[in-house]
Formats: structure tokens, C-alpha cells, sequence
């Protein structure tokens, strides 16, 4: 094991020695409960099985055979979900053959990024994270399960499921996923043809058309965003079937991957083989484990939001100095748009998730006796990597790596801390210092970008961003007209206390800037024209401002109020109540 990662892995298990402990003995508690068959009412019982065909519910009622609950994210709404709507017969087909059960316990919300993009509907992105955890709480409040099928691919979907899952830690569960469309046109046309948009060079017919040929039907999209980070995570982790992760929706193997899965979580099951509870598998190792390949392959900055919630609901603590300290042992294995040119599905060819787990095994830094929901363990995942790069632009060797860096940093100063992913960013723009100009939204940027007024070097303070101000939308209509005025020759940067995940690129973004704005953290002190120094090389985010001015300043608030429409009042609570972006700006604590 490198030594760092068994630095930070034990640093972590010691920061988290009672919270873990105590999520542990609850965990215990509930295995050591009687069947549900034996310890609930009759009455409860009926009700549950109520709507189960006859011999199913004389299987479970009279036999007692294991009932598997799903919990499933379907909609025809979001082209990586509605795969999953013939999902549920599959393996109600697959329980019967194996003498079990099986029980749609619940659908979770599952909205998309990409449609809320500058919209309203974005205030509500985050924080459906927490609502999927809730409705996944509700599904399996029915207490009549022995283990759980999640199905769930999305930004906020697959973190909300595992949250919720970890709630219930006695529980065996495995994640089921239906894998990505087709290559379409390249991210670099599809990229092109945003920046001609941008800068008036293309109309709106164009875009659409452009749009359209990139996503285009069932599947995830390709690009290495978070719904793919959250792929190469779970299966990092043990939580899905082998190889699972990408392999085409309409391909011969999704049917037995997902047949596969329903074995699996029986075989793991209390009656099974291998009794192994969500809740034992998501250790302080797992989590390392997640964290490394997320780094590895230049995954989606939201992580270092979700996962550290994830880990909150097994009692584990981690923070952004862990991710930055295995940041610079962790090497960069593969180069997936916006961190290079190929789409997840070259990545797949090349080697995809057994190459980078192989690597990673290989080289000590993963844990590999960690639980897992394979009898082989995570090692099992490593099994079908090629013995050599299928193309050595999309993956490399831990030997030969793309950076022996992960690429991302911790940023901290006067300004707050920070994190900005750099694996995509060029080397002559880590550094930026220019004077700032200051926008309390993103559409007031835009705005100032469509009528010329940025025409200088500048560093963007995008604030009142964060959790507790908006809901932490993601910011992603800023990466073209900021990427236009970099091509022109312009340094420019982004400091913002909102998100830009997996689609931040070339242009460098300190993002989730805590404290946030709305309660008087340091960007709220910002004032146009303050020279602000962003520098990934050293770490630093600063103002250079001298300190009795910057003292006596008095923090400014928001120009203008938040906005009561568009279901927004609805979480209004969970904006009061969200923790800071590196607690997770979880609103459950």
C-alpha cells in the first residue's frame, strides 16, 4: 500500500472512530432482528404482499424466500434512466427461477442536469440528492426486504441512493446500471459549436442540430460527467456487478448483467453465501477506494461534494484535504472528455474500469482486501482488463501516466477554500492573477459577455452560489463564453461558491468556494477591481487587498432576493439547514 493512502485512510478511520462505531452498532442491531415473516403482524404482512400473484405469495408468506425490494429511478424523462423501465420484469423473472422475490418498493425523483442547465429548475438540482435519499428511506420503511436492487445512474441519483441505502445498513444491496448511448459526434465538435454559438458565429438551428447529434438517445450521456464518475465509483467500490458500468443499454450482455445482479444480491443475502450488509462493505477503505479512482480518471468535482455526504451516512468523515493529499500521489490513467477528446464508450474499448482498477491494485493504491458485493472482490473487477491500452490517448499504465498527479487541488487562503480540477486545464494557466469582476449570478456574466464589456484579463467572482443562497447550481453556461475569451488571448479564471462538476474544462474554475457568500464568507467582500491571485500550483486562492482595508469591509448581500416560484419554496428548509459545501451541504444533519 502507498504510504500516503495509508496515511490518509488511517487518518480517516481515526477522525471517524466513534461516529463509525456507533453507525456500526445500529447496523448490528437491526441484523439481529427476526425475519420480517416472524416479527411483523399479520396484518402488516398482508398489506405488504397484498399485490404479489398468487404463488409468489404463498413463496414468501408460506416459505419465507427472500424478498428483494427495488428501488428504482425510472422515467421516460432522462434518456440514462428509461432503460430501466423493463427492468423490473427481468428480474421478477430472474427471482422466480432462484426461488426468490421480488417488490418495486419505491421510485425515486430523477431529474436532469442538462435540461435545468440555466434554469430555474437547476435551484433544485442539489438538493434532490437528499430528497432521492429520503423517497429510497421511504421505499425501504416497509421493513419486509432482505436486500435491495438500486437502480440509479444521474448526478444527484446515485449518491442519493446510497445515502438512503446506508440508512439502512443491514441491508445487502447492489446498484444496477443501463449504461450509455452510442458515440455520437465528438465532444470537441459538440464543444465548437457551443463557442461559435456563444460568439454569435452560429444560430440556434445549429446549436440544435449539434445538440441533438451529441445526445441522441437512450443511454447516459458519453461524456466523463458525474453520472459516469458515479459508474467507475461504484464500481471502485464493490457495489455493482463486475464490469457492468458501461456496457451499451440495447447490448447481448445488459440483460444478464442485470439477471446477474438479482444472484448477487441473494447470494449476499442473511441466506446466502456471503452475508455482507451495505453498511459493512462502506468502510473507511471503500471510501479511499472511491476517492482514488475518482482522481484517477478526472471524475466529476461534484464527488467532492456527494461523497463526502456518502461517507457521513456510514458514520465516516472525510474532507477536501484528504482528497488533495491522495491528489498528488494518485496518477491520472485516463484522458476522457472534458479531460481529452474520447467519449466513455472508447474509454469501455480501450480498457475502461478493470484497466484503471488493475492499475491501481496493481500499484498499491487501492485496497484490495476491502468487502465487496463479487465473491473475487474488487480484484474481480480487474479480471477482464486487456493486457495491454486498447489506445494509449484514452488510458495508461500507472508506470506511464497522463500526470503522476490526479489533477485536482485544494485551493485555500484569504478567499476561503476551494477546489479546481486542473486535469484538463493547460499548464501556463494554473496561475492567474488579474483584477475581478464581480456578478451575483450567473446571467448577469452572460449578460456582461453579450454586450462586449469583457475585454481584459479577469478573474470572475460568481457569488451568492452556494447551498444555503440558491440550492448550489451548477454554472456550466459560463464554460462557453469563458473558454471564448481564453481562446482570444484573455487570462481568465472562475471563483465561484457554486458547482461546475464533471463538465468544468480547459478554462480554471475554483469552485465550491466555502464559507458561501449569503453568510458573509470572504467573497462577499469582493469588490470589482481587486486583484485576486487563483494559483493550483501552490494551493492558494488570495486577494490581494491589504488586510485593514479587507477588515473594515463589510460583506455584501445579495443584489437581489431569492426567487419564491418554481417549487423553489419547497426546499426552502433544506437551504436553512444545508451544511457548507465540505460537510457536503447535506440537509439531514
Amino acid at each position: 500500500m502507498h504510504p500516503v493512502v495509508a496515511r490518509v485512510t488511517q487518518r480517516i478511520v481515526d477522525r471517524s472512530c466513534e461516529s463509525r462505531a456507533a453507525y456500526l452498532a445500529h447496523v448490528e442491531t437491526m441484523i439481529a432482528r427476526r425475519p420480517p415473516q416472524d416479527r411483523m403482524g399479520c396484518a402488516n404482512l398482508a398489506h405488504a404482499y397484498a399485490a404479489l400473484p398468487g404463488a409468489d405469495k404463498l413463496k414468501v408468506t408460506v416459505e419465507k424466500a427472500p424478498n428483494i425490494g427495488i428501488v428504482t429511478a425510472y422515467n421516460d424523462m432522462l434518456s440514462a434512466h428509461q432503460p430501466y423501465q423493463g427492468f423490473p420484469d427481468v428480474l421478477r423473472d430472474e427471482a422466480r427461477r432462484l426461488g426468490a422475490t421480488v417488490q418495486v418498493a419505491g421510485g425515486v425523483p430523477a431529474m436532469c442536469d442538462g435540461i435545468t442547465q440555466g434554469t430555474a429548475g437547476m435551484e433544485l438540482s442539489l438538493f434532490s440528492r437528499d430528497a432521492i435519499a429520503l423517497s429510497t428511506a421511504i421505499a425501504l420503511s416497509h421493513d419486509v426486504f432482505d436486500g435491495a436492487l438500486l437502480l440509479g445512474i444521474c448526478d444527484k441519483i446515485v449518491p442519493g441512493l446510497l445515502i438512503g441505502a446506508l440508512h439502512y445498513g443491514h441491508l445487502p444491496c447492489v446498484f444496477v446500471p443501463a449504461g450509455p448511448m452510442g458515440t455520437g459526434i465528438s465532444n470537441k465538435t459538440k464543444s465548437k459549436v457551443r463557442e461559435d454559438y456563444a460568439q454569435g458565429k452560429v444560430g440556434r438551428s445549429e446549436l440544435l442540430v449539434s445538440e441533438q447529434a451529441a445526445y441522441h438517445s437512450p443511454g447516459t450521456c458519453t461524456f466523463y460527467g458525474t453520472a459516469n464518475s458515479n459508474q467507475m465509483l461504484l464500481e471502485a467500490m464493490g457495489l455493482h456487478v463486475p464490469n457492468a458500468a458501461f456496457a451499451h443499454p440495447a447490448s447481448p450482455e445488459r440483460e444478464q448483467f442485470t439477471r446477474d445482479a438479482l444472484a448477487t444480491v441473494l447470494n449476499i443475502g442473511n441466506r446466502g453465501a456471503r452475508f455482507t450488509p451495505i453498511g459493512y462493505l462502506v468502510d473507511e477503505r471503500c471510501i479511499v477506494n472511491a476517492m482514488v479512482a475518482l482522481l484517477a480518471t478526472g471524475g466529476s468535482t461534484n464527488h467532492l461534494i456527494h461523497w463526502v455526504a456518502v461517507a457521513r451516512s456510514a458514520g465516516i468523515f472525510i474532507d477536501w484535504t484528504d482528497f488533495d493529499d491522495l491528489s498528488s500521489v494518485v496518477p491520472l490513467l485516463a484522458r476522457v472528455y472534458p479531460n481529452g477528446d474520447a467519449d466513455v464508450n472508447q474509454f469501455q474499448a480501450a480498457g475502461g474500469p478493470p484497466w484503471i482498477l488493475r492499475e491501481l491494485l496493481d500499484a498499491g493504491l487501492m485496497h484490495e482486501g476491502v468487502l465487496s458485493v463479487n465473491a473475487g472482490g474488487i480484484r474481480a473487477g480487474a479480471a477482464a482488463a486487456p493486457a495491454g491500452s486498447g489506445d494509449e490517448g484514452v488510458v495508461r499504465t500507472a508506470a506511464a501516466p497522463f500526470s503522476p498527479t490526479g489533477g485536482l487541488r485544494l485551493l485555500q487562503g484569504r478567499l476561503g477554500r476551494a477546489v479546481i480540477k486542473v486535469s484538463a486545464v493547460p499548464e501556463d494557466r494554473h496561475v492567474i492573477e488579474a483584477p475581478a469582476r464581480v456578478f451575483d449570478s450567473q446571467e448577469a456574466l452572460l449578460a456582461a459577455f453579450n454586450a462586449g464589456e469583457l475585454t481584459q484579463d479577469m478573474v470572475a467572482v460568481v457569488r451568492f452560489q452556494g447551498p444555503r443562497a440558491n440550492g448550489m447550481p451548477e454554472l456550466h453556461k459560463l464554460t462557453p463564453p469563458l473558454a471564448v475569451l481564453q481562446n482570444q488571448g484573455l487570462r481568465v479564471a472562475l471563483v465561484t461558491d457554486g458547482r461546475m462538476s464533471g463538465a468544468s474544462g480547459k478554462v480554471p474554475a475554483a469552485i465550491h468556494v466555502t464559507p458561501e457568500a449569503l453568510g458573509g464568507g470572504p467573497l462577499a467582500r469582493v469588490r470589482d477591481g481587486d486583484v485576486l491571485r487563483v494559483d493550483a500550483d501552490a494551493g492558494t486562492l488570495d486577494v490581494i487587498v491589504g488586510a485593514e482595508e479587507w477588515d473594515a469591509r463589510a460583506p455584501a448581500q445579495p443584489s437581489a432576493p431569492p426567487a419564491h416560484t418554481f417549487g423553489r419554496d419547497l426546499f426552502h428548509n433544506f437551504r436553512q439547514n444545508a451544511a457548507g459545501a465540505e460537510q457536503g451541504a447535506c440537509t439531514w444533519l
